[in-house]
């Protein structure tokens, strides 16, 4: 649902989701006196020279959501409703990266995508496409991130064969790196943002083992995949090559 506010007229106008009113319309439990939230020009502040950067803004991705032992965040206490604001806080998060993309078409050369210039070329009337926006293959989710994940596994498969194993590697709720972090009466289903941050490190822990320990050998390359399952704990599905 998209908060709108209200004119003396009566009309309704759309808040866009980078609006620093869009949380506390949203969320009036978590922003009980309706103080702004999250802009796009929030200026970053650097600790070491306890001054802020005029060049350079706070991303959401960084905004609210890292535990700082001595600041009180109270975020963190709103159980399974925080899970909801921090989707919340993910779409601005692309809609910031679109809003660059479409912003900056020049800067990313757009106009060098070979196979659409030809698609239009030889199969579309131009006329009826109207004003185009590439995706680049850095845009996370995007065709032609998929695409280039997709060619890199076939190129693995052709060059070195079939995978040596298929690992999957799952996620415990009762690690004891997840428990600690735990406020009293919370839950892991509470604290998502934890789960991701224990798991992505236990990956971390898992490749140096299999890369740099060489546990299974020498490895030639690998690929793997995060999944998340309906429990909502993520698992990674692993595929290791090595020589011998």
């Amino acid at each position: 649902m998209v908060p709108q506010g209200q004119h003396r007229d009566e009309k309704l106008q759309r808040i866009s989701e980078t609006h620093r009113s869009y949380d506390s319309l949203e969320y009036p439990l978590i922003f009980l006196h309706g103080e702004d939230d999250y802009a796009i020009d929030i200026l970053s502040f650097n600790v070491n020279l306890n001054e802020y950067n005029s060049h350079k803004t706070v991303s959401s991705k960084h905004y609210r959501l890292m535990v700082r032992h001595h600041i009180y965040n109270h975020l963190h206490n709103y159980r399974k409703l925080i899970n909801k604001y921090w989707v919340d806080m993910y779409a601005k998060i692309e809609s910031e990266r679109l809003l660059f993309i479409r912003n900056n078409q020049s800067k990313l050369r757009a106009e060098d995508y070979i196979h659409l210039r030809d698609a239009i070329e030889n199969d579309g009337q131009v006329n009826d496409i109207g004003q185009l926006f590439i995706l680049p293959s850095s845009f996370t989710g995007g065709p032609r991130y998929m695409h280039e994940k997709t060619m890199d596994a076939i190129t693995y498969v052709r060059n070195f064969g079939t995978p040596n194993l298929f690992i999957t590697f799952t996620c415990n709720p009762n690690w004891m790196e997840i428990k600690r972090e735990l406020k009293h009466g919370q839950t892991t289903q509470d604290r998502h943002d934890i789960i991701a941050r224990v798991f992505h490190q236990k990956i971390k822990v898992l490749m140096n083992l299999i890369v740099k320990h060489r546990i299974f050998g020498e490895t030639q390359c690998y690929m793997y995949t995060v999944e998340w399952q309906k429990s909502g704990l993520p698992h990674v599905h692993l595929l290791p090559y090595w020589f011998g």
